[in-house]
This record gives C-alpha cells, sequence and structure tokens, in this order.
C-alpha cells in the first residue's frame, strides 16, 4: 500500500523497476490519491495510470484538462456515467479514446458512430462492430 503522496512520486521516478511498478499496481488510500491530484498536477496522468484507483478517483480527475480526461478515458473499469460524460467531451481525442475503449456500452458506441468528427465515427462504428 502507498501510504503518501510522496511516497507515490519517489516509487514513479524510481529507476529501480520494482519501485516503478509498484506505483502501478499498488492502491493508496482516497486521501493520498486527493492529495497527488491537488498538489502535484504533473502526476495526474501517473494517479489514472494505476491499475487500482478508485472510480470515485478517475471522476475527480475528469475535471482537469483534455489530456488527463483523456487518459482517463483509456480506463477499461470507468462507469456507466464516466462513459456517457467522457464520449460527450468537448475534446476530440477524449471521445476517440471513448470510441475506441473495449468496455464501452455498446448504446454510447451506437451514438459516438454519429459523432461529427468522421475518424471517431469510424472507431465507434468498428468497436461495436467487433461486438455483434
Amino acid at each position: 500500500m502507498i501510504h503518501s503522496a510522496e511516497e507515490f512520486i519517489a516509487l514513479r521516478d524510481s529507476d529501480n523497476k520494482e519501485e516503478y511498478d509498484r506505483s502501478a499496481f499498488e492502491e493508496a488510500p482516497l486521501a493520498v490519491w486527493r492529495d497527488l491530484i491537488q498538489r502535484y498536477p504533473d502526476y495526474r496522468p501517473w494517479v489514472a495510470h494505476n491499475k487500482t484507483v478508485p472510480v470515485e478517483i478517475l471522476a475527480e480527475l475528469c475535471n482537469y484538462g483534455p489530456d488527463i480526461r483523456q487518459f482517463v478515458a483509456t480506463k477499461r473499469r470507468l462507469s456507466r456515467e464516466l462513459f456517457i460524460l467522457l464520449s460527450q467531451d468537448p475534446a476530440a481525442t477524449v471521445r476517440q479514446s471513448i470510441a475506441v475503449n473495449k468496455k464501452t456500452p455498446l448504446d454510447i458506441l451506437q451514438s459516438l458512430a454519429k459523432d461529427e468528427d468522421a475518424d471517431i465515427a469510424d472507431s465507434a462504428t468498428r468497436n461495436a462492430g467487433k461486438r455483434a
């Protein structure tokens, strides 16, 4: 378990593969994730990258720029609400990540298949077609 924002940063920045991997695979309390998000904005993508980060924290990360939202949109264990929110994002890169996400619900893919951006529409159509 990761016990502080500073511990996460030390693990993430480590040259030791075992320590670096801990930053991607170990859990942390909600307070630690929130502290990281608030005090260390450069580490927000790495919070999203962690395999154990709670959906609640992923939702909080959606309050930041399109680069962070795009990172969140690649996650497979999003809530339905987050899939919907990110599928309607003003940034095409975020919608594209939802269009190719293997866990995006079919009805959301069908909606993205009508996106004004042809690449997003095509990706959503192909992703939906793989499930038929």
